[in-house]
């Protein structure tokens, strides 16, 4: 399992819950305690935001990981390795 896919998956779900809970970027960015841009960047996956601010933003959606085990990527996911 690739790591930064893993990164992607939460990345997706944590945009995913801040548009069902109708929070825009800036909102949840302030209620989290991180800046705008930084949430951009844990909505992309970035592998160079820490941790502590991945764990502020699911903070602030009032909610938590769970781990659970792995299952193989999507079509659509194993694109996204190769894009670029």
């Amino acid at each position: 399992m690739d790591a930064s896919l893993i990164t992607q998956r939460l990345a997706k779900q944590i945009r995913v819950k801040r548009l069902s809970q109708g929070y825009n970027q800036s909102d949840l960015a302030k209620l989290a305690g991180v800046t705008r841009q930084k949430l951009i960047e844990i909505e992309q996956g970035s592998m160079s935001v820490s941790m502590g601010a991945y764990a502020r933003v699911i903070c602030a959606l009032s909610s938590e990981m769970e781990l659970v085990k792995a299952r193989l990527p999507t079509l659509e996911e194993v694109a996204d390795i190769f894009k670029d």
